[in-house]
């Protein structure tokens, strides 16, 4: 994107979680369609990325404490409701068992609320222990994100979060099924209305509720894929507004160059005529220094808009640049450039240090 030459080697953020323990759907589809092209382009590499900090943002808020008491909250409610529809109707003598499915299904979301009461404590206790050693290794460890853990540790954590991971996917395997064997007994009943409605409608309405939720998750995984790649900024808005502050200071984004983009019709280089989009002025410093674009540079990878005539420019220490408006708000969330993630606190804290 820029005339210099950019970082060519990413420097990855750190972590402590083996890759197997994150959810890859977003990160994935990305990476699917990044390969469907054969020259993947800037914008395909940063909506990757994007997808990539967005599942990791999506677990944590699928498991942030508010989120965890409404699931179990729902949960109770609905083994409440079922118990007392069973107890009111037990002199209701369905043709088909469907006392049978409606415990199915209590025994199904009882497991469902261990499996996310375990995943809550585990990960609860995993950001306990990063703070701990944090706080007693210093910055360096606090500083990148996370801290150092022991082969032990890891492969304590490891096999419980197999474990878990290993029965959330048998729950949610035997809730397909069971979902599958209500639907066919509550088809089947011809007279169930008549017979026990009790226990008809209470099938009836988990199933629906079944598969609302599922069209809800799939809509919004769908408006979710569409907005990474068509709607960028509008992604990192909302992550902005509603996540914590884990990226880069205001003052740490301040620091970084700004430049002020002028379009300019032809120059001459090396006795060649050229045309490029335009160039980068640095109005900041007394010795304002210039950088030229070509038609192709001069593009925002998050906006996929083309720099405009006093638009103003953020270029990170790894060369590349942004809009300001789109690049700052991602800079608080995560400081990493989104195009090659360069992390750019390493610069800063260089220079803190060489001070």
């Amino acid at each position: 994107m820029s005339s210099r030459s950019p970082q060519t080697t990413p420097l990855l953020p750190s972590t402590t979680s083996p890759p197997s323990l994150r959810r890859q759907s977003l990160h994935q589809a990305a990476r699917f369609l990044l390969q469907a092209t054969t020259t993947p382009s800037p914008s395909m590499l940063v909506r990757e990325s994007a997808a990539e900090h967005l599942e990791e943002r999506q677990t944590d808020w699928a498991y942030s404490k508010p989120v965890v008491i409404i699931d179990i909250v729902w949960n109770i409610g609905v083994v409440l409701a079922a118990f007392v529809v069973v107890l009111l109707s037990l002199n209701e003598r369905p043709e088909v068992p469907l006392r049978v499915w409606v415990g199915g299904y209590v025994g199904q979301c009882g497991v469902h609320v261990m499996c996310v009461v375990l995943e809550y404590r585990k990960r609860r206790q995993r950001r306990w222990q990063t703070r701990e050693e944090a706080a007693e290794g210093g910055g360096g460890v606090g500083s990148s994100g996370g801290g150092y853990v022991t082969l032990a540790q890891f492969t304590q954590q490891g096999t419980s979060s197999d474990a878990a991971k290993h029965l959330g996917s048998a729950n949610t395997m035997f809730s397909f099924v069971w979902w599958l064997l209500g639907f066919y007994w509550v088809d089947a009943g011809r007279q169930l209305i008549g017979q026990s409605p009790l226990l008809y409608w209470l099938c009836v309405v988990f199933l629906a509720f079944d598969v609302f939720f599922v069209v809800l998750f799939i809509a919004l995984a769908c408006l979710i894929g569409v907005a990474v790649c068509c709607c960028l900024p509008c992604i990192i808005a909302i992550l902005y507004a509603v996540a914590e502050q884990e990226g880069a200071s205001k003052e740490e984004v301040e620091r970084l160059a700004k430049y002020k983009f002028q379009r300019v019709d032809k120059k001459y280089c090396e006795g060649e005529m050229q045309e490029p989009g335009g160039v980068m002025i640095d109005c900041e410093t007394e010795n304002s220094s210039e950088h030229y674009l070509t038609s192709e540079d001069a593009e925002c990878c998050i906006c996929l808009s083309a720099y405009d005539d006093g638009d103003e420019l953020r270029e990170l220490p790894c060369c590349h640049h942004f809009h300001c408006t789109c690049v700052d708000k991602w800079l608080f969330i995560n400081a990493t450039c989104p195009l090659c993630k360069y992390n750019i606190m390493q610069n800063s804290n260089s220079n803190i240090q060489e001070v």
